[in-house]
């Protein structure tokens, strides 16, 4: 397929600058894959056309201050980084105007701690960085780094715990699993005792899930790595309910690929960890999920991709205009919908 193919005309007043008052107040469609049809509705709403016997998989991944702001030593020259991935001190960091930064250039912030080196060029825009500090490199993020918000977000007045789930917990991702950001603790609560379960897995966000598809022929795109995790106690839930026939729903997109990436891996849901770099196109066969809660995508994205994958290609599309007829917010501090395969 061509990138085009997953295009659609969003009006810019549609991208949401700041989340809703309430977390579950945001607006939700419901596609029923089977019927091809959808429902419109609020998030609490999923209260009721969840099933007891329902496993919600969420990505309990924690968002770091990512977005670095400096001067290199020997010019002063004005330095942007983000942060993608980061190991110990080595950090996976996109560049603004990346040319000038080359390997053995040093990198100073406002605290006079903290440094970074250059020590390897891997493409256009990348760069590895060995961080120094007599501190903790995450604990000095906190001091210098910001939140990392995405380039469409451009006049937020939230605060930056609303680019947080309630439930994160392991620091590491430069990007919010957006879906996510729709639920209390006090939704979670009902939601358990109606008999839902809840499990969680770790996935840290970074170039893969939000790099621009920059081909026209789709299946030339490259998917950047991201690491994931998956505990035993959270595979044994897993697929305990797979054999007892319960729904699998994927609170997000990197939740989904998560597990989609273990059952590719091992033909089952088990304990694992590592990197993935799935690629979930129409076409592809699920494995692991059922239905998903997810947000509405960037066009021509590898999100909107994946939902057409799951929900069909036209009946994805027709619920796409649908939404901006309707008026839906997009994008990540935008409303939700919910594909029910079955």
């Amino acid at each position: 397929m061509k990138t085009s193919d997953f295009d659609y005309h969003l009006p810019p007043e549609l991208i949401a600058q700041n989340p809703t008052d309430q977390r579950d107040m945001s607006r939700l469609m419901h596609i029923k894959v089977n019927s091809k049809s959808w429902s419109h509705g609020v998030f609490s709403d999923i209260l009721d056309i969840l099933k007891p016997d329902d496993v919600l998989v969420l990505n309990n991944t924690k968002v770091i201050p990512a977005r670095l702001y400096g001067i290199k030593a020997d010019s002063l020259a004005k330095v942007e980084l983000l942060i993608l991935k980061l190991e110990g001190d080595l950090a996976q960091c996109m560049v603004k105007k990346a040319k000038v930064v080359k390997v053995g250039t040093i990198i100073q912030f406002q605290h006079p701690d903290l440094l970074a080196e250059c020590v390897e060029v891997l493409e256009e825009g990348l760069r590895m960085f060995k961080f120094s500090s007599h501190r903790p490199i995450l604990e000095m993020l906190y001091e210098v780094g910001t939140m990392p918000l995405p380039p469409y977000i451009k006049h937020s007045t939230t605060s930056m715990d609303r680019y947080q789930t309630v439930y994160a917990k392991k620091e590491g991702s430069s990007a919010a699993p957006t879906a996510g950001l729709h639920f209390t603790p006090e939704l979670i609560e009902k939601m358990k005792k109606k008999g839902i379960q809840f499990v969680e897995v770790t996935l840290h966000i970074g170039l893969g899930t939000f790099k621009p598809v920059e081909v026209e022929d789709v299946s030339l795109h490259k998917m950047h790595s991201e690491t994931y995790f998956v505990s035993e106690e959270s595979a044994k839930i897993i697929a305990k309910a797979k054999a007892n026939h319960q729904r699998i729903i994927a609170v997000g997109t990197t939740s989904a690929r998560t597990l989609e990436s273990v059952m590719q891996k091992h033909g089952k849901i088990m304990k694992d960890e590592g990197d993935t770099n799935i690629f979930i196109t129409p076409g592809y066969e699920f494995k692991a999920i059922d239905g998903l809660i997810t947000n509405f995508h960037l066009p021509k994205s590898t999100l909107m991709m994946m939902v057409t994958a799951l929900g069909g290609y036209e009946l994805m599309m027709k619920a796409y205009h649908e939404a901006v007829d309707q008026k839906y917010r997009f994008f990540s501090f935008g409303d939700s919908m919910f594909i029910e395969l079955a």
